[in-house]
């Protein structure tokens, strides 16, 4: 066996320990749910074992299942994609069903082997679902381990039994927080919730199911769904009571998503079907809801992006091959204002010693006390001690004095956006580290090359763009200049890795990719205000196709001031060529009455005292009057996707993004492109690119060149081919 050991101990409990080989965390294969199975057959069939435990070798219970592995059940499927899907969907059932009973007579239920699960650690996906399918779960109590079902956040739900039993076991009401948004608690947590039994000691975890195992009667091993009159916790959908929770909960579902993601919807449907009904139908209701998502390609796309693309990056996919590991020892950040300040907390936290710079020390002691406010938050919270926030901040020292960053092999730059300022900055660090030093800089538009001029090793000057909050959002922009070297990029992924988030390297140009995206989304909107569009119809329509903020309400979050300043520096740059005359009469104006977006608490929206938005401000309306007739919302929905879409084909295009799936990967975690779609190389194949153009001509003849469909997209169009099926191999990507 590979994946999976058995052994039975002296007093005649079989252990079946799942340790998959060469991985960190067990992840669940098909070849390893056939040798699980054998494990239970092997144990049900011995009359000499009393029981069973189920548990693992390593430090964590589970990841969950391989989700490459969910993403081919389609191609799998042959020519009945569906019913392949299906027909494995239940076989994994099947199992699960008889670690359940155990072996008991399905008349009387007894005569069954008690079955327990010890879970050391984390337990997620399929690595809860196989414990819910036990007769009780003990779990270590162990602070850092995670506990529950996160697959709606890729697009799916969990299909393995986990959402028919959640349900039965707390009812909807009590399963809704773990099944609908994903929650992940700590084994007490868990525990409070009733998803586990126990919480024991880590080293009394194994005896204490042992003993359970050895001393359960007939009673201790039949779910309560098994038995006679069985009645779900909180009422069943007809129940006053459960038919009020089934209401809300599609209110909320709804109001959440939009109606745009499927998981919920699928989720849902499994759950109210499934409720009606006995479990074993109960479960193939699920299994059919669950082929049901597998089928749509949204779901496809998601779990490509937001799993198998994501984790490829995070791995290296792109990193220079050939160059040793460049794990940073020591970090210096130059300005602490909140970007600075925010990188210093992320590096400190996953271990960096920070060098942290201002002008005056009571700036760059502002910048170290933010990560003291963020640790005293996380205090209060029950997220960290007082002992992990003095060793966080013992890491970071604050000073106005280059000569400390001496030793630093990264320093990382978060200064005013202005050339001359950074440049300066590049002299004094170089007068002060090693040449084998990397030099980064957190510009968000200045190009990597002109700033690299001002450094004596342009070899090792790289652009490591971040994003606000730093300590929130995954995605890290990386951006190579005409000189930069591959050790710098090496060093960039590296250090990307090490404090935990997802790296997509690029090429310079202007805006580099994210804010070349983004930018056109704001603009557009702010473009169709201008026309005479109804705002509210374009905040809509933005949320109603999965972007969770509208353009205008964006803008006033990064604030206007700063769209003001990007419009006049590419005016100035772009000069003649410069296409947004009508976007800046319209931010130009509203800079002008002070309304400067959500720090000054007026913008393109009215807020109150304390910065909570009430509303579109009225005052729009009487500058630019919506005009008689309003555009259909899929036409807005068309201009504030295709707007964001067209400019990641161009980057690509140009060479400025090297990999499509950075493009999709950096879409969603960066500026939070309709996560639905799987971003948008993945949203072109999904409509087709014949399609596409239709869309981008239409729109070029109403609208401007500016939604002339570029020339790589008219010529997959036109040999009818997709990005993913070109530019990837679509077995390891798709």
């Amino acid at each position: 066996m590979k994946d999976f050991k058995y052994e039975v101990d002296q007093d005649g409990v079989a252990i079946i320990t799942w340790d998959v080989p060469d991985k960190s965390m067990n992840v669940m294969s098909l070849e390893g749910f056939a040798e699980l199975e054998e494990c239970i057959d092997k144990a049900l069939a011995d009359d000499a074992v009393k029981g069973v435990v189920i548990t693992s070798g390593k430090e964590s219970f589970a990841g969950g299942m391989d989700l490459n592995i969910i993403a081919g059940m389609k191609e799998r499927g042959g020519e009945n994609p569906a019913k392949g899907i299906f027909d494995g969907v239940m076989k994994m059932h099947a199992i699960l069903r008889k670690i359940e009973r155990a072996g008991m007579d399905p008349k009387t239920n007894k005569g069954g082997k008690p079955i327990a699960a010890a879970l050391p650690g984390t337990a997620l996906g399929i690595g809860l679902e196989l414990p819910l399918a036990t007769h009780r779960i003990f779990a270590a109590d162990n602070p850092k381990a995670k506990i529950g079902l996160p697959e709606i956040m890729v697009g799916i739900f969990p299909g393995g039994g986990g959402t028919t039993r959640l349900v039965r076991k707390l009812g909807v009401m009590g399963a809704s927080q773990l099944l609908l948004e994903g929650k992940l608690n700590d084994p007490k947590r868990a525990k409070s919730a009733g998803v586990v039994d126990e919480v024991v000691p880590p080293e009394e975890l194994m005896d204490r199911a042992r003993e359970w195992v050895l001393n359960a009667k007939d009673a201790d091993i039949v779910k309560p769904w098994d038995q006679k009159g069985y009645k779900m916790p909180g009422g069943d959908p007809y129940h006053p009571a459960g038919y009020m929770t089934f209401v809300g909960a599609n209110a909320m579902v709804n109001g959440k998503t939009m109606g745009v993601y499927p998981a919920p919807k699928a989720l849902l449907s499994a759950v109210y079907e499934g409720a009606l009904v006995p479990f074993d139908t109960a479960i193939r209701i699920e299994a059919r809801w669950f082929t049901n998502l597998l089928m749509n390609p949204s779901s496809s796309a998601m779990i490509r992006s937001l799993f198998i693309n994501k984790e490829a990056l995070e791995k290296g996919a792109v990193r220079p091959k050939d160059i040793p590991p460049q794990q940073v020892k020591k970090l210096g950040v130059i300005g602490a204002g909140m970007m600075g300040a925010g990188i210093a907390l992320v590096s400190a936290m996953n271990g960096i010693e920070v060098v942290l710079i201002d002008q005056s020390q009571e700036a760059a002691d502002r910048g170290k006390a933010y990560t003291a406010d963020y640790m005293d938050k996380g205090i209060k919270r029950g997220k960290a001690t007082p002992a992990k926030k003095e060793e966080v901040l013992s890491r970071i020292t604050a000073t106005t004095d280059y000569a400390v960053l001496k030793g630093a092999d990264l320093v990382i730059e978060a200064v005013f956006e202005d050339p001359a300022i950074k440049a300066e900055v590049v002299k004094k660090v170089e007068a002060v580290v090693g040449e084998d030093c990397i030099f980064a800089t957190n510009t968000s538009t200045l190009p990597i090359s002109e700033l690299a001029k001002a450094s004596s090793r342009p070899e090792n000057f790289i652009g490591i763009h971040f994003f606000s909050p730093v300590e929130k959002m995954l995605l890290v922009e990386i951006i190579k200049g005409k000189e930069t070297g591959p050790r710098a990029v090496a060093k960039a992924l590296d250090y990307v890795r090490q404090i935990r988030k997802t790296p997509i390297v690029v090429n310079d140009a202007r805006f580099f990719y994210a804010n070349r995206c983004i930018i056109p989304y704001i603009n557009e909107g702010i473009r169709m205000v201008k026309e005479g569009v109804k705002p509210a119809l374009v905040e809509n329509a933005a949320k109603l196709v999965g972007m969770p903020l509208g353009p205008l309400q964006l803008v006033d979050e990064t604030s206007i001031d700063l769209g003001v300043k990007i419009a006049r520096a590419t005016r100035a740059a772009m000069g003649d060529a410069y296409p947004d005359g009508d976007v800046d009469e319209v931010l130009f104006w509203m800079a002008d009455q002070g309304r400067l977006g959500r720090k000054a608490k007026a913008g393109f929206y009215a807020y109150d005292e304390k910065g909570k938005r009430l509303g579109l401000w009225e005052g729009l309306a009487e500058k630019f009057p919506p005009a008689e007739d309003q555009p259909d919302v899929h036409e807005v929905q068309h201009r504030l996707l295709m707007a964001q879409v067209l400019e990641a084909v161009r980057a690509f295009e140009e060479g400025v993004l090297e990999d499509i799936r950075e493009g999709d990967v950096g879409a969603i975690l960066g500026w939070g492109f309709a996560p639905w779609s799987g971003g948008p190389f993945s949203w072109l194949d999904m409509i087709g690119a014949g399609r596409a153009v239709e869309i981008c001509d239409h729109l070029e003849q109403e609208y401007g060149p500016r939604f002339k469909a570029p020339a790589l997209l008219r010529e997959l169009a036109e040999k009818g081919e997709t990005f993913y099926g070109r530019f990837t191999d679509q077995k390891k990507a798709a």
